[in-house]
């Protein structure tokens, strides 16, 4: 017999996938070890023989083979079931649960426990790889578990693997009606009356901008359904935590404690809470049972749990975006348009000469002027002047009471009467979906997103060396004392959450550090000051100072504890390009401009260093979703057209990790490549650095990269190679000479002198028309020893050609070669044909290298005095040598004696 136990007060998840179970192991029972929820118990009245339920004392545990257990990791749990597991003729005991982080005291030879919203989503997995077909009843069983504990869905600790479970039951015949009467049943009487009771005692606190209650209802005897009364009375009382406490007595010396737990405060944990006591369940959702205790006191240590891990709410100062742009009453609305332009807002602030706000005008007031024709006048006449305002310390719930109440779409923030910031409604939306601490974890090799536990840097602090995370720290710390806030920022961030969990120390030389300190920061910027502060704890580090970015670099070169270590520290800024290809204008910002500014999402990732929030990571733009779904997104529309190198990157990270370009982001970049903006560009402007020095940067990367071919094939594929010169393209042609020129350095170039990006840059540039070789490659800034060599190379492959056309000695071969360097013949090698080809092959690996077989110490012992003559003699005895007329040394003797006699 091979049984299936749900836990004791079986809820729907427990049903639902024990169902699910008999489905895949044909023939066995399911066991309810003790009792079930008021909803459970009413449907399977109904509905108890379509499944292959059994009791209890039914059961003949001399004939039980296997026990699989779902739902639980807890003996206890199971009740007297429990002595079951104990059974020596067991062949297996398999345990099924989606609650993570629990000390399972079940020897089971198998697990399978995943961070899923319901069990019942990994049964339905299992069917899915099996293709097993349920029925309408087994399905609908099953839909319930996983809409109950997931909430439809809409509880923290659902993922997107419940969803495609549901829509498969959907499709499986799970009947929703029935759903919809079972997942949320109308109280029983006795319910109702305790709801009443509850509304009348229940006490409330509000911390942090959240509210919690509890409440303690004595009864004469056992309620089934508490769990009801309590989803009731959070929905009734919009509050954000409940404990909900029943007692009723056993005898006239103990009593039995149940208390229900609900919360929708972020960062609060209600499992961990309640396991301290001896309960659990999920971050959201937790219950405990105990006898012989003090209500009261269980309580009080339950709402301290509460209290001591509600997280402070972001304030206006978290929010807001600094420094403000602002403008004059004076200014005209052509003039504030411009700067909208510029920098992508939807509003301005207007301040008078002593930087006091007088009001505020927005995009639709300026486009409404500028319709009727009054770009001239100034923005004083169309501004809104009765303003509403916050300061930096106002909470986010306060921030959207306002906004509500108000219908305000922006609140400038006041700090001592001195304009700091601005929130905007946009920045209340995304901190409202997106302040929930994320991470990604590998699960069944797959990345799968979650909203809780522990924060990245928890993760970063297990990954990185010892010495690294205290540089990080002694950074934070610094930043701190300054008052600033300290971000590490894209690829280090985005490579933490790609790496695997048993990876091991994350090895990382470049690392970004961004400081959020405009506010308060000196004139050189708050980054470089924090630089100067890190060399004088490190001093070992070289500091590099780039004054027009607002930039620092410090650099370890072979330290003993850090390596070769590259750690930029920016100001958080904004840019402007001002043309497409420039360099962009920048100007100190907030981190979310900061973060604006960048490529692409997976790199528009923040990880705070800093308290109060030491750990947030700051995804705005939905980057974490792009990891996990392997793609590569654009920020916005006009990025490419502004810096084509990011056609170039984007590509380097698609082929490096193994992504896709999202299908809108190609479009863009076919976009940009085909309107022509970047030869306009050229032609328009002298210094174009996104096409010249930046575009160099970008090949060297990709260039250097064991995955170049891959690259520049997709490049082809995007016309992105017409960046380099609008004529290139990697035809059948090019890359046979590419191909080639990896097996002319496997043969012949062991010692890697030569340097493979830039070899294959020229193998690129070559395969142009001679009349752009050289400018392209003078455009791209490369260096003097190259230019002269693709200046040369038409001229010289059509001698070399000519040359070994015909029959010659190797003697004469090697004469004539020998004026050329390594890197021209390799140019000239693999754009000919086979015959050309394998004459300079040879020479190259193997005439070449033929020595003489006497030097000039040795004329001199056979007689001969030194003279001009010694060089004829030699090179004649070398071009003997490698003719095979001479072979060894005493044959070149003879070889002397007969064409010059002493």
């Amino acid at each position: 017999m091979d049984l299936i136990l749900c836990h004791t007060t079986a809820d729907f998840d427990a049903l639902g996938a024990a169902v699910g179970l008999t489905c895949l192991m044909p023939g066995s029972k399911i066991v309810l070890t003790g009792g079930a929820h008021p909803p459970v118990r009413d449907f399977l009245a109904l509905h108890r023989d379509e499944y292959a339920l059994i009791e209890r004392r039914s059961v003949n545990p001399e004939k039980i083979r296997s026990v699989t257990v779902v739902d639980t990791q807890q003996r206890d749990r199971l009740g007297k079931a429990a002595e079951w597991l104990d059974l020596p003729q067991l062949h297996h005991i398999t345990v099924y649960d989606h609650h993570l982080g629990q000390d399972s005291d079940i020897l089971a030879t198998q697990f399978h426990i995943s961070s899923v919203g319901a069990t019942t989503t990994l049964i339905v997995e299992q069917l899915q790889q099996q293709n097993i077909s349920l029925t309408s009843s087994q399905a609908t069983a099953m839909a319930l578990g996983i809409h109950v504990d997931t909430g439809s869905l809409t509880y923290d600790q659902s993922t997107p693997r419940d969803a495609l479970a549901l829509a498969w039951l959907m499709q499986q015949g799970a009947s929703l009606s029935v759903i919809a009467n079972y997942r949320e049943p109308g109280l029983s009487p006795q319910l109702q009356r305790l709801l009443k009771e509850a509304l009348e005692k229940i006490e409330y606190l509000c911390l942090r901008g959240y509210t919690i209650a509890w409440v303690i209802l004595k009864t004469e005897g056992f309620v089934p359904g508490l769990s009801s009364l309590a989803s009731q009375l959070i929905e009734l009382t919009e509050i954000d935590a409940l404990l909900l406490a029943g007692e009723y007595p056993l005898n006239k010396d103990e009593s039995r404690l149940t208390i229900i737990g609900r919360s929708q405060i972020p960062g609060v944990h209600l499992d961990q809470l309640f396991q301290t006591l001896g309960g659990g369940g999920h971050s959201q959702a937790a219950s405990l049972n105990l006898r012989g205790v003090d209500a009261q006191n269980i309580l009080q240590q339950l709402l301290n749990g509460i209290k001591t891990t509600i997280p402070h709410p972001p304030t206006a100062r978290d929010l807001m975006s600094s420094p403000v742009r602002t403008i004059r009453p004076e200014t005209t609305i052509a003039e504030a348009q411009r700067i909208l332009l510029r920098y992508g807002h939807s509003g301005l602030s207007v301040v008078d000469t002593e930087g006091q706000l007088v009001g505020i005008i927005s995009r639709r007031d300026l486009d409404i002027a500028f319709h009727h024709g009054f770009s001239h006048a100034p923005v004083k006449g169309y501004m809104t002047i009765n303003l509403k305002t916050i300061t930096p310390e106002t909470t986010l719930p306060q921030i959207e009471s306002l906004m509500v109440t108000y219908d305000i779409g922006r609140l400038p923030v006041l700090d001592h009467g001195q304009l700091v910031g601005i929130v905007t409604r946009t920045d209340v939306l995304r901190e409202l979906h997106q302040s929930s601490e994320y991470r990604i974890i590998n699960a069944e090799s797959q990345p799968t997103l979650s909203t809780q536990h522990p924060a990245p840097s928890t993760q970063l602090q297990s990954r990185l060396t010892p010495q690294l995370w205290e540089l990080l720290t002694k950074a934070s710390q610094a930043a701190e004392q300054r008052g600033w806030h300290l971000y590490l920022v894209g690829g280090a961030v985005r490579d933490l959450l790609l790496a695997e969990a048993a990876s091991g120390t994350l090895m990382i030389t470049d690392i970004d550090l961004v400081v959020d300190g405009f506010h308060k920061t000196t004139d050189v910027g708050a980054g470089v000051e924090l630089a100067k502060a890190l060399q004088e704890i490190y001093p070992a580090a070289r500091l590099e100072i780039h004054g027009a970015f607002q930039t620092a670099a410090l650099l370890w070169h072979k330290d003993p504890e850090l390596d070769s270590l590259w750690v930029d520290i920016a100001t958080a800024r904004t840019e402007f390009y001002p043309y497409p290809a420039a360099n962009p204008e920048v100007e100190a910002s907030s981190i979310r401009q900061d973060l604006y500014r960048r490529d692409f999402t997976i790199n528009a990732l923040a990880l705070r260093l800093t308290s109060p929030r030491e750990g947030e990571l700051l995804d705005f733009f939905g980057g974490l979703l792009d990891l996990a779904a392997k793609q590569i997104r654009v920020l916005h529309a006009n990025s490419f057209i502004e810096d084509p190198t990011r056609i170039y990157r984007g590509v380097r990270f698609a082929v490096r990790f193994g992504f896709t370009i999202e299908p809108r982001t190609e479009e863009y970049i076919r976009y940009a490549i085909n309107s022509g903006v970047y030869d306009r560009t050229a032609q328009t402007n002298s210094k174009t650095p996104a096409l010249q020095t930046r575009l160099k940067a970008e090949l060297k990367y990709i260039l250097s990269a064991p995955y170049w071919e891959s690259a520049l094939k997709l490049l082809n594929d995007l016309g992105a190679l017409q960046c380099i010169h609008p004529t290139l393209k990697l035809d059948h042609e090019l890359l046979r000479q590419l191909r080639l020129l990896e097996r002319c350095w496997r043969r012949f170039d062991t010692q890697q002198k030569l340097i493979p990006w830039q070899t294959r840059l020229e193998v690129l540039i070559a395969h142009l028309a001679p009349k752009y070789q050289h400018k392209v490659a003078k455009n791209l800034q490369l260096p003097e020893d190259m230019l002269a060599r693709l200046h040369k190379l038409a001229p010289a492959k059509s001698e070399v050609t000519d040359f070994l056309s015909t029959s010659k000695k190797h003697s004469q071969i090697v004469q004539f070669l020998r004026k050329y360097d390594v890197e021209m013949l390799i140019l000239i090698a693999i754009a000919s044909h086979r015959i050309i080809r394998q004459k300079i092959w040879r020479y190259l690996t193997v005439l070449y290298h033929i020595q003489p077989i006497l030097n000039g110490n040795d004329l001199k012992k056979l007689g001969y005095k030194p003279s001009p003559q010694f060089r004829q003699m030699l090179d004649e005895i070398l071009a003997a040598t490698i003719d095979g007329v001479i072979k060894d040394k005493v044959e070149a003797e003879d070889f002397l004696a007969k064409n010059y006699p002493v």
